[in-house]
């Protein structure tokens, strides 16, 4: 007897295909939804499946007659779904929730095609707990029931995808809408699914072209965007559009089936943004009088305009042959190209701590961390009382240019062979999968000079006085802000380029086989199955940079640059931000051009060793075996089905970099200056671990309509791979017979997984034909460990495999100092609450067509993470746990009009991708994204599309130290505007 949720699958698939803006009418001779073949029998042809095969009627018992009619029940359910647009689409996707065996929230292609999203990511969003990180605007890490993406597994086809985001979190901005079938959100674990889930499965699947409605089938979608934020950044255009086309054809008398897609996106890349930036977490005298107060300081503000533009492109391509009614062989390939072109031009208030300014007339916040005041640079002459040392000048109002320009690939494709006959069903599974990301980075300062030309040019005195203001804009005015828009004062003070590269790869294979068990009272099938996996992580770093910050430090041959009138632009704010001071907009590039120097970005071995610390590869060896059984017995009168399972798996993980020995005790190492060092040697360091995953799902039938789940497993993630690297630098303190070896990093390959025990218990009601469901659910993790940066006294670090040098006052190695290095802090619980409602043609005549679907998660955690980004050190909550979490949808469906209003909520929460000089945690406050989405079908063969996304303009908010005042990031990204036409042939 077949699975139920494996035969919901098969009979779904018909019904599923969709690459375009809508879905393709269901042809009149083949309906989708017809009962899936059973062995013998062809997929392709909607013939109803025998009850049995002819070799098992004979001993087929009650039970199994009842198992059967409950499939067929499956098969008339989906089958007599004939509404379209988004009805169709939340009907299906409740067949698909209602009849698995695990907790799973499904979009189907019609919600995904029917009128797309910017990225899978949007769309993914209207499940119940989960939510999205908006970067740049744009929804782009899942988070899931609180936990954030290195949390989650996500796979393609059944593959595990690499990672463009240099750590294990996928960015899902890199996957067009356009080019998936259908997304599954699985929220408890089975043995057959690949590890790496703590938080959820993401499950992508592409299309099947022999499930194609028709024999050739076409789609072509075009549309126009417009963002009129763009107005208010010089350079950027306001324009843009999207163009998917999509070709499914069958051949060879339903053998041989062709998939062809691509989908293009062009759109420009706005922002405007005011910052504050973080504390270093000491306490400063603000001013040199001598009762000056202590307080904790901020190192500035920012002003900065963000333009660009980016492009993406997404192909896919599948072939599909079935020689015959028992074996089929898939062929297909996916990849996906994100150009990011990004630049931010603006102001920088810098250096305010360090006892580097003056601060007057001071603000502070609940923390006693200044949030606002009069900051001014310290006196020309003179001695410090704050250090006893000469005053020095190192606080400036800063012009900036900055690139954060970025490309993006993905690549996943592979061979997959299914095959079935009679009782045994077969599956194998080899791929190949690759991902690489290039950000360029780019730091341009400028500052005001007297005595340019001369051979000791000053920095000019400047103040600003500000005011942050929690959730809304700041204040900041300049002393003098004439000076920043004069080419007579302003100088060229530094020039950084530090490209962060990353490349991940993984070669997999996967098989399994099944046996369906069909005269058995209690199990349905009985399944096992293998999982190898190779993945190879590389990071690189590279850096170039000319001068220094504020002219503080002077590098000989290095001076302040005078920047030609050709490479700069006096540039005003607009908008919300009109007010605030003009600069200049600089051409980094252009101005050291004019003074004859190409920048030059290389690992440094000298001025920046950190570019081969930070460098290094990962490489980790997974191989899994799992067994499950399939469950479908009666229990008390009712039915109970489910499965229950384990799975084992085994991990390698080591990692090769350089360690700073000193003393020239490395090997000789030439960078890319021609500079060479023998301060550095190889490591490789790693660690390999089994672990037992047992996991059970039941579902209790109470009738048709209601039944109640139970899900247990024990789950595990993987580290962080960019937190397993094996590179570290060195220092050594006390000189002499006592000196201590000190290592520093923040990665470490010893690591352990993130390991967690959950349950689930749900219960279920679904309406009459599929047209709603009602679900509540609790959910319970216990997660053991989250993955933090910690500094051990006294490590052992021969123990660890890391090499002591020899200290030559004493010809034995270094004492054991300290180490800087990421470690498995303790864990926590994670707990929660999810409310689900749907329902569809639950008025009348012309309102009949109106739905609505809502949602809502409430979730907890006893995980605390310390943090002096605000100021003093306070403890804020776990990275990606909002604790309350909704959506809401009003859509409408008649005849050729389709429309839908949706609203995502999150509350506040914490993350760390917001980006200074490394990735900071602060907490992004609460938002409400509003969008509209509607079309019109002027044919059968051609419709209108219309979205304005972002209604109400919501900016990104972040703060330090879960304080609202102190102002972190507010950033303005503007509404989207679409407008275009969809044909389907």
């Amino acid at each position: 007897m077949m699975k139920r949720n494996v035969l919901a699958l098969a009979l779904a698939s018909g019904l599923c295909f969709t690459a375009g803006i809508q879905a393709t009418p269901v042809d009149a001779g083949a309906p989708a939804g017809g009962p899936a073949a059973a062995p013998g029998t062809s997929n392709d042809q909607a013939t109803p499946a025998p009850a049995q095969s002819t070799s098992t009627d004979q001993s087929a018992n009650k039970d199994d007659k009842s198992k059967q009619t409950q499939d067929q029940q499956l098969a008339k359910s989906l089958a007599t779904i004939t509404v379209s647009g988004y009805n169709q689409s939340m009907e299906k996707s409740i067949d698909y929730q209602r009849y698995a065996d695990t907790i799973q929230n499904v979009i189907t292609s019609a919600d995904i095609g029917g009128l797309p999203d910017q990225s899978i990511a949007d769309a993914l969003t209207r499940l119940p707990g989960v939510s999205a990180e908006r970067i740049a605007g744009q929804a782009s890490q899942i988070n899931i029931r609180g936990l954030s993406g290195n949390f989650i597994q996500t796979t393609l086809d059944g593959r595990e995808q690499p990672s463009t985001s240099g750590s294990n979190y996928i960015q899902f901005d890199q996957y067009p809408s356009e080019l998936i079938n259908m997304a599954t959100v699985y929220k408890s674990s089975q043995a057959s699914l690949i590890t790496g889930g703590v938080g959820g499965t993401i499950a992508l699947e592409t299309a099947d072209p022999l499930q194609a409605p028709k024999e050739q089938n076409l789609n072509v979608d075009a549309r126009g965007s417009y963002d009129g934020t763009a107005h208010d950044v010089p350079g950027a255009n306001a324009l843009g559009y999207r163009l998917s086309a999509a070709y499914q054809g069958k051949f060879l008398d339903n053998t041989l089936g062709i998939g062809l897609g691509v989908a293009q996106m062009y759109q420009p890349h706005v922002a405007e943004q005011f910052v504050g930036e973080a504390s270093d977490g000491s306490s400063y005298k603000i001013n040199s009088s001598p009762n000056s107060p202590s307080a904790y300081l901020p190192e500035g503000i920012q002003l900065q305009q963000n333009g660009g533009e980016e492009r993406r492109t997404g192909e896919i391509a599948t072939i599909v042959w079935k020689p015959t009614n028992e074996l089929k062989i898939t062929g297909d390939g996916f990849y996906s190209k994100f150009t990011n072109d990004s630049f931010g031009y603006g102001l920088r208030s810098q250096n305010f701590y360090g006892n580097n300014t003056q601060i007057t007339n001071p603000v502070y916040s609940s923390l006693g961390t200044l949030i606002g005041g009069t900051v001014a640079s310290n006196p020309a002459t003179g001695i410090d009382p704050r250090t006893g040392s000469a005053y020095s000048n190192q606080f400036s109002n800063e012009t900036t240019a900055d690139n954060y320009s970025t490309n993006t690939s993905v690549f996943s494709g592979g061979l997959n062979l299914k095959w079935d006959h009679d009782r045994w069903h077969i599956d194998a599974d080899l791929s190949l999968s690759r991902a690489s990301s290039n950000e360029i980075n780019v730091d341009t300062t400028a500052d005001p000079y007297s005595g340019l030309g001369t051979a000791n040019p000053q920095l000019m005195p400047q103040s600003v006085t500000y005011q942050l203001r929690g959730s809304n804009i700041g204040t900041a005015q300049f002393g003098n802000p004439g000076l920043y828009t004069n080419l007579n004062d302003m100088a060229l003070s530094r020039y950084g380029v530090y490209p962060y590269i990353y490349h991940d790869k993984m070669k997999a294979f996967r098989t399994s086989v099944k046996y369906d068990m069909l005269n058995s009272s209690w199990l349905s099938a009985l399944e096992a199955g293998i999982y190898m996996n190779n993945h190879n992580y590389a990071a690189d770093r590279e850096a170039y940079v000319y001068g220094s910050e504020w002219n503080t430090s002077p590098v000989a041959g290095e001076p302040p640059l005078t920047i030609p009138a050709s490479d700069a632009s006096v540039t005003c704010w607009k908008g919300k931000f009109s007010g605030f001071p003009c600069f200049l907009t600089l051409n980094g590039p252009g101005i050291l051009a004019a003074h004859g120097i190409t920048a030059n970005p290389v690992k440094d071995i000298n001025a920046n060793s950190w570019t081969y610390i930070q460098s290094g590869t990962v490489d980790e060896k997974t191989r899994d075996l799992f067994f499950m059984a399939d469950l479908d017995a009666q229990v008390f009168g009712h039915e109970l089905t489910g499965n229950a399972g384990i799975r084992v798996s085994h991990q390698s993980q080591y990692s090769s970099g350089l360690q700073q020995v000193g003393n020239g005790a490395g090997i000789p190492i030439t960078d890319g200056n021609g500079y060479t060092s023998y301060d550095y040697a190889p490591l490789t360091v790693g660690k390999t671990y089994t672990d037992y995953l047992p996991s059970l799902n039941l579902i209790y039938h109470l009738t048709d309509d209601d039944q109640v789940r139970f899900s247990a497993a024990r789950v595990l993630s993987r580290p962080p791979i960019d937190k397993m690297l094996a590179g570290a630098g060195s220092w050594v303190s006390n000189p002499g017979v006592g000196a201590q070896y000190n290592v520093w990093g923040g990665t470490s390959p010893l690591l352990d997984p993130l390991r967690a025990s959950q349950y689930d218990l749900d219960y279920e009601h679904y309406f009459e034909d599929s047209s709603g469901a009602v679900t509540a659910g609790v959910f319970f993790k216990d997660v053991k460990s989250f993955v933090q940066d910690v500094t051990y006294n006294n490590y052992d670090f021969a123990a660890a495999g890391i090499t002591v040098p020899i200290n030559p006052a004493t010809g034995q190695p270094y004492i054991n100092g300290e180490y800087q290095t990421a470690y498995n802090a303790q864990g926590g619980l994670v707990k929660g609450l999810e409310l689900s409602g749907s329902k569809t043609h639950f008025l009348p005549g012309i309102w009949s067509g109106l739905g609505v679907d809502a949602n809502f998660a409430l979730t907890d955690s006893t995980v605390r993470n310390p943090t002096n980004l605000g100021g003093p050190t306070t403890y804020v909550g776990l990275p990606g746990l909002s604790k309350r979490v909704a959506s809401a949808a009003v859509f409408y469906d008649y005849g050729p009009f389709s429309a839908r209003l949706s609203g995502n909520y999150r509350s506040s929460f914490l993350s760390d991708t917001q980006i200074a000089v490394t990735n900071q945690l602060v907490t992004f406050a609460a938002e409400t994204v509003y969008d509209f989405q509607a079309s019109y079908d002027i044919t059968k063969q051609l419709s209108v599309v219309y979205q304005m996304l972002n209604l109400s303009n919501q900016p990104t908010r972040t703060y330090f130290g879960g304080n609202p005042q102190q102002t972190g990031t507010i950033q303005y990204f503007g509404r989207t505007n679409y407008l275009g036409i969809n044909l389907k042939l």
